[in-house]
């Protein structure tokens, strides 16, 4: 085979299965039915006399040939776009698929009111967006971007510190006024504390219990963050809170914001095979501008009274 017999196109049909997983949501996501997509996956397996995916009932599933040419597939889709970039434009023809994978709290009570304006900024560009407490594994492709409460010590990532950001113990004012003041840690024990399941931890940043008091042992526990919050709201006990989403909130008081204060740190996550690429940059700069524009929010410095 001559690069003369190589239809190049075929690769934009393969990158979108590859990331899509589906035939049916590729070949909706490339404007064109399903069996046309089809047709070029099988066409660019003959070219290449090799195959590229294994059929299973759950979707296309890249087989050892397609791992290897997903990589050189992308390669070229870099230099594309940047070719693009430097002649037509900076981001003018930024389009694609671009996988953002967050802890819950964050995508759901920051990223997502916020998704709107990248997507008004690049039409062409298709926004998967993934708000669940749990790590995202960027090797394995389950994401193009990942926020994390690390920073990853192997493999090849690139990380990027997006905010430091606080957090303090929250409960409900009605819950306040029916159980009394809370004015010390040993008087914590006394309250229900609500917090992570402990075997479903994510990261041991997440581990607040022990830094809070002595003996403190949550009796209302929940894998998610936004769980725990609604949980508080509704007065069912008190919880270590992001004051990103508890500051806001005026059926919410601080207890014992002198004493009780912690800081953590959210990570840009990218692959070095794609940190490059133009959706994958456009979405990883749009999050890092928006998180600084946001630096009061995460780190508040204004204290609101109890009640």
């Amino acid at each position: 085979m001559s690069t003369a017999d190589f239809d190049w196109s075929d690769l934009r049909f393969f990158l979108a299965v590859a990331r899509a997983g589906k035939l049916t949501l590729a070949a909706r996501q490339l404007g064109v039915e399903h069996s046309t997509v089809s047709r070029r996956i099988s066409a660019l397996e003959l070219m290449l006399g090799a195959k590229l995916f294994d059929r299973q009932p759950s979707g296309y599933v890249l087989t050892a040939h397609g791992d290897r040419l997903f990589a050189s597939a992308e390669a070229m889709e870099t230099l594309a776009s940047a070719a693009q970039q430097e002649i037509g434009g900076a981001d003018f023809g930024v389009s694609g698929t671009v996988r953002i994978g967050a802890p819950d709290g964050f995508g759901t009570y920051f990223l997502a009111p916020r998704m709107g304006r990248l997507a008004a900024q690049h039409p062409a560009l298709e926004i998967q967006f993934l708000a669940m407490p749990r790590v995202f594994n960027l090797t394995k492709r389950e994401a193009d971007i990942a926020i994390s409460l690390s920073r990853p010590k192997q493999g090849r990532l690139h990380a990027r510190k997006l905010t430091d950001y606080r957090l303090r113990l929250y409960a409900a004012r009605d819950y306040l006024e029916a159980h009394g003041p809370i004015e010390n840690r040993a008087a914590l024990l006394r309250h229900t504390f609500i917090s992570y399941v402990d075997e479903l931890l994510y990261a041991p940043e997440l581990d607040y219990a022990p830094l809070v008091a002595k003996d403190l042992r949550p009796r209302v526990k929940s894998s998610s963050l936004v769980a725990q919050f609604m949980a508080v709201r509704a007065g069912a006990g008190i919880a270590v809170l992001p004051c990103f989403m508890a500051e806001g909130d005026p059926g919410l008081a601080p207890i014992l914001p002198e004493e009780v204060e912690l800081t953590r740190t959210f990570w840009l996550i990218t692959h070095a095979d794609t940190r490059s690429l133009a959706r994958v940059r456009v979405a990883a700069d749009f999050i890092a501008r928006e998180a600084q524009e946001a630096r009061a929010l995460f780190l508040p410095s204004a204290e609101r009274p109890q009640p």
